[in-house]
């Protein structure tokens, strides 16, 4: 079965096409997942980007390599934690989130594509998946953090501010706003490349893209400068007010170029809120005001790229049109 973007399979299998892309595909999802693993903190996961682009662009069949990808460094935390967490949240850490996932995605790639008759994205089933992975996330990073509490000697939440509770929303909302980080940039992406007809990707292309001019000129500038603003800032409602103006960048650019726009521009909003966080928050616990901007940050991305995703597309690659 061909995914979005699915391989050719017309061709004779050799043993490479069997078992070498598959290890190929493990390896290279290893890697990034490792990245993006390093970079995450509980509300806000770049892995659940990376899951969801993956289990969207790739084949089915080549989904196990996924598993098997995500297991092997969750394995090495696993093993090298044993002692300190016991052998039952090792166990429950081995198991790959993908694997989970897979119990939604499965059923909506069957049943949908991810472009509609018109080759329009499906944003609807963007956030469908998004959210259904959300939610499996948040349950089961609950159920594997309790035989470590029970296993502790204090038999307490990490962050005992929020307790059960607000460890799940956390986990939830950083596991849908890391969805909507990495996956509708990375499908935006692909989109404006693959519409280039009958001549090949050359750097002049990107360069005189009205999208990557406006990013370069003004939305990075304008997006380090509320960063700045919001870390420099001693004061929690200013550094809140701060915050939510990374909103508008990120409006602005849907506006001008639909829901490619609104992917690139929050993507970029999402890595400055998180920065944000950071400094403010070192510890990279469930921090409640941070939380409060990501949620309004979210729900402003879902109707944005709703949106935006109706608007007609102009060419990915013209800076000015001709006469």
């Amino acid at each position: 079965m061909k995914g979005f973007g699915g391989i050719d399979t017309t061709q004779r299998a050799t043993p490479w096409d069997k078992w070498g892309q598959h290890v190929a595909i493990a390896a290279a999802y290893a890697g990034c997942y490792e990245l993006a693993h390093y970079l995450s903190f509980p509300q806000w996961a770049l892995t659940a980007g990376l899951r969801l682009s993956c289990l969207l662009l790739l084949p089915i069949r080549y989904w196990p390599a996924l598993a098997l990808g995500e297991f092997v460094p969750l394995a090495e935390v696993a093993l090298l934690s044993v002692d300190k967490f016991g052998i039952y949240w090792s166990i429950a850490e081995a198991v790959p989130m993908v694997v989970l996932w897979m119990i939604v995605m499965k059923p909506l790639r069957q049943h949908w594509s991810v472009l509609d008759s018109e080759g329009r994205i499906r944003m609807p089933l963007i956030f469908l998946a998004a959210l259904g992975t959300a939610i499996i996330t948040a349950i089961a990073s609950v159920l594997s953090i309790i035989p470590a509490i029970l296993h502790s000697s204090t038999g307490t939440w990490p962050d005992p501010n929020t307790g059960w509770p607000g460890y799940l929303l956390a986990h939830t909302l950083g596991s849908y706003l890391g969805s909507l980080t990495l996956a509708p940039a990375i499908l935006a992406l692909r989109e404006r490349f693959l519409r280039i007809e009958d001549e090949t990707l050359r750097f002049s292309h990107v360069w005189h893209s009205l999208l990557l001019r406006d990013v370069l000129w003004w939305m990075l500038p304008s997006l380090a400068a509320i960063t700045a603003m919001a870390a420099m800032s001693n004061d929690d409602l200013m550094r809140q007010v701060a915050r939510l103006a990374l909103i508008g960048p990120v409006l602005t650019m849907t506006w001008r170029h639909g829901w490619h726009g609104t992917a690139i521009g929050g993507m970029a909003a999402s890595v400055a809120l998180a920065i944000s966080a950071a400094i403010a928050n070192p510890s990279l616990r469930a921090d409640p005001a941070t939380i409060q901007i990501e949620a309004i940050l979210a729900l402003m991305l879902t109707g944005a790229l709703l949106v935006g995703a109706r608007a007609p597309l102009k060419h990915p690659f013209v800076h000015r049109q001709s006469s």
